[in-house]
């Protein structure tokens, strides 16, 4: 089936959809790597800069649902651009951050307004309106694996980068390099009722869309779930190069850690998509968060080594974004692709409520207790929560009349 659907795939759209995705994640997933400089040239606590990174998580996904029904209204283009400008703000201020306050509203809210406007959203709600239900998982897989390759091009860069020019140049130029995402944006210039799925869509106001979703058991269950997900990564992406130099590891091995992360989400998010299009998501996703507590509760409890860094790595990097290509097929399974940035934003939401508590609590509980381990054994818990809610989804659209829109 691959071999015949493949040419059909929008390759311009993917492209450009990919890209931008690649630049909009590698920049905030390279936050961890600002932390102990930034902190040892200011003089704030861990506290001060986890709470703006949790301001980075949930000003993302509080903007999400916005930039989702705006891409669907007014084009996915228009939204991108906006997204690229707000970036190169937010990293510029900053980069100059004289007070906690700038910290926080230029690496939390600008930045996390900024990436709701560029995430997998808007991007995928993109691509699935221009490619068939059989296609959507494989591009969904690779629009994720592109925010994977820019994790694990940005580890590498920018640690080069603050080697070289110091922490507030080198966000100063990851700003320069977000303007090239408006450039980027005019190939997904479309709303959500262009494409080739256009003529299937439902046509349905923003409100009831909303009613029927949040009325809708599966779609609760898997809004609740990635809640979890969103804990998880989020608290790795910032507080994991600290954690590796408290328990003595060189800080090489953070780098190469991150990077090992994001080469092999490339390889996750890519086998995801192919296995979401052939078994069933939800026990996918069911399987996913066992691993992931499975794994992390490995690294704990077994003799922390640069060996053991890596591996953990690499297992965390199969299970990271892999999350991303079912979830979201399973919002356009269920309703449509008709609002689909809006809904899919909705689950976003979720996720990123769950980074906000993530990064917040572990600078917080690090500051109180002057260890991680809390926070550890927390997402191995949720981990388990996830999997259980995420068994008895439905896998199937919701029941309405078959209209199409006008």
């Amino acid at each position: 089936m691959s071999d015949r659907t493949a040419p059909g795939l929008p390759w311009p759209i993917i492209a450009s959809g990919s890209l931008i995705v690649l630049l909009v994640f590698g920049p905030r997933s390279a936050m961890g790597f600002f932390q102990l400089p930034m902190l040892a040239d200011k003089g704030w606590d861990r506290s001060t800069f986890g709470l703006a990174m949790a301001f980075q998580n949930l000003f993302w996904g509080l903007s999400q649902p916005f930039f989702g029904a705006m891409a669907d209204r007014y084009g996915t283009g228009r939204v991108l651009a906006a997204s690229g400008v707000l970036y190169a703000l937010g990293l510029l201020v900053m980069a100059h951050a004289a007070a906690p306050l700038w910290l926080h509203v230029g690496g939390g809210i600008l930045v996390g307004t900024a990436i709701g406007a560029g995430s997998f959203s808007v991007i995928l709600s993109a691509f699935a309106r221009n490619v068939t239900p059989q296609q959507r998982s494989m591009a969904f897989g690779i629009g994720t694996a592109a925010g994977s390759a820019g994790m694990f091009l940005f580890a590498p860069i920018s640690q080069t980068l603050i080697s070289l020019y110091g922490w507030s140049d080198s966000l100063v130029i990851m700003g320069v390099m977000m303007l090239a995402v408006p450039l980027l944006a005019y190939p997904l210039r479309g709303n959500a009722l262009s494409g080739t799925q256009s003529k299937a869509q439902f046509e349905q106001s923003v409100a009831g869309a909303l009613k029927e979703a949040f009325g809708h058991q599966s779609f609760l269950l898997l809004v609740s779930g990635f809640f979890v997900c969103g804990f998880q990564v989020a608290f790795i992406t910032a507080h994991f190069p600290a954690y590796l130099g408290d328990i003595g590891i060189d800080a090489r091995y953070a780098v190469i850690a991150m990077a090992c992360i994001g080469f092999f989400n490339i390889i996750g998010s890519l086998a995801a998509g192919v296995i979401a299009q052939r078994y069933s998501k939800p026990y996918f996703l069911a399987l996913i968060y066992v691993a992931r507590s499975i794994a992390v509760t490995a690294f704990l409890l077994l003799p922390q080594s640069p060996t053991s860094v890596v591996v953990f790595a690499i297992v965390m990097g199969l299970l990271w974004l892999s999350t991303v290509p079912p979830t979201n097929a399973l919002v356009a399974i269920m309703f449509g692709t008709r609002h689909l940035g809006l809904l899919g934003g909705m689950v976003f939401l979720s996720h990123q409520i769950g980074s906000f508590l993530g990064v917040w609590m572990g600078g917080f509980l690090y500051d109180r207790f002057g260890s991680y381990d809390a926070v550890w054994w927390l997402g191995v818990a949720l981990g388990l929560f996830a999997a259980v809610v995420h068994w008895p989804i439905r896998e199937r659209p919701v029941e309405r009349p078959l209209v199409p829109a006008i």
